[in-house]
């Protein structure tokens, strides 16, 4: 009698643990190791964004999905925004599935302007009296004004890679980790010592879907898109060096450390993957 008491008991202790687990929402996932094997472990779910969003000028669909915590795919199935992706200032966008709707009484109700090219950053469209159409955010500057001169290329230094996930990555910068990744943070990832105007490097080969400031608590920021899962993001520099929808090199030059955002000159890097956060240091190569 109480040995069947026993089993009993143990069976319920097992099936209240599982519930409560399950209650919890937690998942496993698989990580790479140094080593080259996987490890499975616990996470926490990614946190969900609720509301809408109204887009600024500055803003791509990539740094709207980087500062809620958002897949960009997700995003832009959510508002039915097919690629390459172009959105517009005072465009109102749902930060969830489920997520209302809100008219936008700034955008114009029929719009005729063509799509922009990928990766381009929004900008207010131009009206003047007697235009036909508006013109689209990424119209050449007229012939008067003269463009910027596009970053010299630089070469890329020789170093340690190490592949993961099918990404070839390389350190950022060269400084001492100061700060190692925790997943609660409010900005989650790691932290790397140095001095105002220290190279700041692609982490792999990519391409820029973010160069601007107006991401709060990140200064001078850098986001870069290697394929449709991850992204990498270099905040805090002195001074970007790239240009939204330029494509670089893995070890290519982007950006130069700074204190942007932050009490001291340091780059605030990242790694995310799906739109969450991971820690760099199971993808970049050992020192």
């Amino acid at each position: 009698m109480l040995v069947g008491m026993k089993k009993w008991m143990c069976f319920a202790a097992a099936c209240t643990a599982a519930l409560l687990l399950a209650a919890c929402g937690r998942s496993v996932v698989v990580q790479p190791t140094r080593g080259g094997t996987v490890s499975r472990a616990p996470v926490a779910p990614p946190r969900a964004a609720s509301g809408s969003y109204r887009v600024m000028r500055g803003d791509t669909l990539y740094s709207i999905a980087f500062r809620h915590g958002l897949d960009f795919r997700d995003l832009a199935s959510w508002n039915g925004i097919a690629s390459p992706y172009t959105i517009w200032p005072g465009q109102v966008l749902r930060l969830s599935p489920g997520a209302a709707r809100t008219r936008d009484t700034r955008r114009p109700v029929a719009s005729t302007r063509p799509a922009a090219p990928v990766f381009k950053p929004v900008a207010p469209a131009p009206s003047h009296p007697g235009a036909g159409t508006a013109v689209p955010a990424s119209s050449p500057a007229p012939a008067a004004v003269a463009a910027a001169p596009a970053p010299p290329a630089v070469p890329a230094p020789k170093g340690a890679t190490r592949t993961a996930s099918g990404v070839n990555w390389r350190w950022p910068a060269d400084g001492t980790l100061i700060k190692k990744f925790q997943s609660g943070d409010a900005i989650p990832g790691i932290e790397l010592a140095g001095k105002a105007g220290d190279p700041v490097r692609a982490a792999a080969d990519g391409v820029v879907v973010y160069s601007g400031n107006g991401l709060v608590g990140y200064g001078e920021l850098i986001i870069i898109k290697h394929n449709d899962d991850f992204l990498s993001a270099y905040g805090h520099n002195r001074k970007r060096l790239v240009k939204e929808g330029q494509r670089v090199g893995a070890g290519q030059l982007i950006a130069e450390m700074g204190s942007t955002g932050a009490s001291r000159d340091e780059l605030q890097f990242q790694i995310r993957r799906d739109g969450n956060p991971v820690d760099p240091l199971d993808y970049l190569p050992a020192r």
